[in-house]
């Protein structure tokens, strides 16, 4: 076994088409995942789109491991524990920079492509439509422009051909788990994070974290993969969580 292989590290993943897809790839990982974690210290975290309600009825449908940190609602809220109400306030504090949710809905509401998604979704620090990939190609640019104009600074996250998200600038996957690793002093080089649509780009984006993109990765995110070549990150050829085994076991976090 390599040295890698019995060390400690950050897994992260997001969790639908990634983790949660292929049950019984899904038993083996969990069993590896909780030897490593009690033989070794790793730790494990999930980086949803989902809010926690959302989260929870998934965890009561699939076998999910207890993660170490629950990272929700496409990076706006870290939960230290899966089962605490309340996000980690440094975080929040950190997102309420220059956020306006109230004007972010205002400047979204004079485009009838958005639709807004149930109300389970509309978060403190996210609000989230529904809208067309044909729809989204004219009214990103124009509703990006607009919140500029309106002195918002904020970003859109486009994912699975029909989720948008409006965000505090400071707010993504990939800066929650930076957030996460600065406080765990885990270092990039012992993180892994998986993922499979356009909101997990964030997760690919920060630092030098070992990335797998699952076989069954959405468009936007392959073309982003050929676009942004490294060797610390891997499109693998299995799905969902055979496709996180594979990658696992390529750079060494797993033995064959």
């Amino acid at each position: 076994m390599s040295e890698v292989a019995v060390a400690a590290f950050l897994f992260v993943t997001d969790l639908d088409n990634t983790l949660v897809g292929d049950d019984y790839a899904l038993i083996e990982l969990n069993q590896k995942l909780s030897q490593h974690r009690q033989e070794y210290g790793t730790k494990i975290v999930y980086a949803t789109g989902r809010s926690r309600s959302s989260y929870n009825t998934l965890k009561a449908e699939k076998q999910l491991l207890d993660p170490d940190a629950l990272i929700a609602s496409v990076g706006t809220e870290i939960y230290d524990d899966d089962r605490d109400d309340n996000p980690d306030p440094a975080w929040s504090e950190k997102l309420s920079e220059g956020w306006d949710r109230e004007l972010a809905v205002a400047t979204a509401a004079h485009y009838s492509d958005l639709v807004p998604q149930e109300d389970s979704e509309q978060r403190p620090f996210k609000v989230s439509y529904l809208v067309t990939e044909e729809a989204a190609v004219e009214v990103l640019p124009r509703l990006k422009s607009q919140l500029s104009e309106r002195g918002l600074d904020v970003k859109l996250i486009f994912s699975g051909g029909k989720d948008l998200d409006i965000l505090p600038r400071h707010a993504d996957k990939g800066l929650a788990v930076q957030f996460l690793q600065q406080k765990w002093g885990i270092d990039t080089t012992r993180t892994v994070v998986c993922g499979d649509s356009g909101n997990d780009i964030a997760l690919f984006s920060v630092g030098s974290s070992r990335g797998i993109i699952v076989g069954n990765a959405r468009p936007e995110l392959q073309q982003w993969y050929d676009e942004n070549p490294a060797d610390y990150r891997y499109l693998a050829q299995g799905h969902c969580a055979a496709g996180i085994l594979e990658g696992l076991q390529h750079f060494g976090f797993f033995s064959s």
